[in-house]
């Protein structure tokens, strides 16, 4: 397996492969593996470069926005000089220089209805870390329609939170954990309520490590299961999720796996 790796590969990927979890044979597996992040943003940033600098050969980024300068207190993949330049441009001229061999597609483009699902399909998983609800609960019913594995990750002022949905192997979907009948949720945005900029970097970081552990395939999976995360106390909270029988997206698939029931107020989207 190591011979079908040049010798730059060997050095660049040596700490993984050194990894009993992962090896020679889970590198190969990330090397072909395909990620869609929906966002190049505060959370976008540190899943990016993450995954860019695991390896995983190809790497979708969607995203319709142009930098600001009130961005780069979080959005680590954009720098002064990009100010007024599209992220996904910006974002691509930053994980290119990190690792060339990754292949970094760019989508111009604000998911809707009409194109989350063709475009999801082309991905193995979805990393979403956008700014809105209404384009959670879009990326949520294409990856059930496609059965694709979706991280989420959200963050607000000082704190954070992170699940996998994939109701296919048990547990609920997005819409299941917020039952939102107006495709929205309830919550300011990061503009509105503020944003301490570490904490989406230790999201972003968390959104990548699940990523990339589904991929793989090892580990325990976040899905079925919310993660909190108080930065302010420094405090971790884990909670069992339960599918809802009646979701109109997933249909309660995953209710046979389903957990204690605890619903949760959302939090803004990242």
């Amino acid at each position: 397996m190591i011979s079908q790796f040049s010798e730059d590969e060997i050095q660049r990927y040596s700490r993984h492969i050194l990894l009993p979890e992962v090896g020679g044979i889970g590198q190969m597996a990330l090397k072909g593996a395909s990620v869609l992040i929906i966002g190049a943003g505060g959370l976008g940033s540190p899943t990016a470069l993450y995954l860019v600098a695991a390896g995983v050969g190809r790497i979708g980024l969607v995203d319709d926005d142009v930098v600001e300068l009130s961005n780069l207190q979080r959005q680590i993949l954009h720098a002064t000089a990009d100010v007024g330049r599209r992220k996904i441009d910006s974002a691509r001229a930053t994980l290119e220089a990190l690792n060339p061999g990754v292949v970094v597609e760019t989508h111009p483009q604000r998911l809707d209805a009409a194109s989350a699902e063709g475009l999801i399909s082309q991905y193995d998983l979805v990393c979403d870390g956008c700014d809105n609800f209404a384009t959670r609960y879009v990326v949520n019913a294409a990856c059930v329609k496609t059965r694709k594995v979706l991280v989420s990750a959200a963050v607000q002022r000082f704190e954070g939170q992170l699940s996998t949905f994939r109701p296919w192997h048990g547990g609920p979907c997005y819409h299941c954990l917020y039952p939102q009948t107006d495709g929205e949720a309830s919550g300011l945005s990061c503009g509105e309520a503020g944003v301490f900029g570490a904490v989406t970097g230790v999201m972003g970081t968390l959104q990548a490590t699940e990523a990339l552990k589904e991929l793989l395939n090892i580990g325990e999976s976040m899905a079925g299961r919310l993660l909190m995360w108080d930065a302010l106390r420094t405090r971790f909270t884990t909670i069992m999720l339960e599918a809802d029988p009646n979701c109109p997206v997933c249909g309660g698939m995953g209710a046979e796996h389903a957990h204690t029931p605890q619903q949760q107020a959302a939090p803004s989207a990242g």
